[in-house]
């Protein structure tokens, strides 16, 4: 399910482990660089480009991986 790859690689970035799917990423600490190195993860582990804009009108684990969903281009 990509909400649960989505959710370990925000865990994981953002250093915390209580991060649920509704959770905002600017409430959470996310910041600029955080942002960047998870795009990358998405590039990398999840074989999807997100673009930035997409991550600040995607804040929460639930909406960006409804986003990636929605490109159908997840490697699976």
């Amino acid at each position: 399910m990509i909400a649960d790859s989505v959710r370990t690689i925000w865990c994981r970035e953002l250093q915390r482990d209580d991060i649920s799917v509704d959770d905002d990423f600017f409430a959470l600490g996310g910041q600029s660089v955080i942002m960047a190195r998870i795009q990358g993860a998405f590039i990398d582990e999840l074989g999807v480009e997100v673009p930035i804009d997409q991550m600040f009108l995607n804040p929460t684990v639930a909406s960006i991986s409804a986003y990636i969903e929605s490109l159908d281009t997840v490697s699976r």
